[in-house]
Parts: structure tokens; C-alpha cells; sequence
């Protein structure tokens, strides 16, 4: 795939943990836990890894992000985190896309999530309390043109969902800088 892409094939990778830390990559490597990633390094690929969490890519003039938010992360300001350690390394965030996640259509939560990630209060397709998880990650980018990729990882087809059967397996979101930035 590497290949492909065009890009190399070591990669800067995290282990997430449903927090709110962002690591800086300066080169391939695991980077321990968070649940963002962000660099500076021109053809330096950086991944994150979801099942029905939200996968975002942020992208500034000379920055990028990757970010694994759960209910937990969004509630921790993961997402905003980012945003602010971009702006802080001068390249405020110029657009984000949201990748598939599990939708409020097939999410069921309790009244503590929907508290906790401030509201977004949904209903599943039957009828159960669900939350708008990618609305919820959106709010933490204002003023930011966000792109959102509307496939329900636990009901569209070709997506790992860990809600629907408990699989190991994940969808992988990487990131990089061109050369020519």
C-alpha cells in the first residue's frame, strides 16, 4: 500500500487510550499512548486506528493530525487539543475530515455520554438514546470547513465495527505532508 500512496513505509504510531493526549512525531516510531498525533515533517505518514470511534484528519499550512476520539476523548477535548497544538506551532487547522465512525443511528449510550460530551443528544434508528459523536468532535473546530464521511461503521458494509462483534480488527486513518508543502 506503501507503494501506492507514496509514501514510506514507517510510519509514526501511537497506542490510544480514550484520553485527550496529542503527541508531536519528528520521525518513525511508536509514540506511546494518546489519542492524537501531529507533525511537521514532510512524507513522515502518522496513524491511528478506530472501530466505531471517530478517525479525524487535521490539516494546517505546515501541519497535519491524526486523532482517535471516543466518546471519552471528545469529553476530554481531544479534538481541541489538537487544534490548539496546531495553532500553537503557527499552522492553525485549514480543514478536517471526519472518516466513518459508528453513527447516532446504531450508537446507544446512556444519559452519562450524552452528558458528558455536553449534549448531542440523538436517537438510535430503534428509537433508544444515542448521541451525534462526529457533531460532538466538530464543535471542538470552530470556524474550521470540516468534511464528514457519513458511514456507520456498525451498519455500512466494509467497516470494522468492535459494537457489532467485538473484532479485534480496525480501520487505519493515515496522514502525511507532501514533499512539495
Amino acid at each position: 500500500m506503501c507503494g501506492v500512496l507514496d509514501i514510506p513505509s514507517a510510519w509514526a504510531l501511537i497506542d490510544q487510550i480514550h484520553g485527550c493526549d496529542v503527541v508531536v512525531a519528528y520521525a518513525p516510531d511508536h509514540l506511546g499512548e494518546a489519542d492524537g498525533i501531529m507533525t511537521s515533517v514532510p512524507l513522515l505518514p502518522i496513524a491511528i486506528g478506530t472501530a466505531d470511534c471517530v478517525p479525524l484528519v487535521l490539516t494546517g499550512h505546515q501541519t497535519v493530525a491524526v486523532i482517535h476520539a471516543g466518546w471519552r476523548g471528545v469529553a476530554a477535548g481531544v479534538v481541541g487539543e489538537a487544534f490548539r497544538m496546531m495553532e500553537e506551532a503557527g499552522s492553525a487547522v485549514r480543514s478536517a475530515v471526519i472518516g466513518p465512525h459508528i453513527g447516532s443511528c446504531c450508537y446507544e449510550v446512556g444519559p452519562d455520554v450524552i452528558d458528558a460530551i455536553g449534549g448531542f443528544a440523538k436517537s438510535t434508528t430503534s428509537g433508544a438514546p444515542s448521541v451525534d459523536l462526529a457533531g460532538a468532535a466538530r464543535a471542538q473546530l470552530p470556524g474550521v470547513d470540516v468534511t464528514v464521511i457519513d458511514k456507520c461503521t456498525m451498519h455500512d458494509g466494509g467497516f470494522y465495527s468492535h459494537r457489532e462483534n467485538a473484532t479485534p480488527h480496525r480501520q487505519v486513518t493515515v496522514a502525511w505532508i507532501p514533499q512539495d508543502s
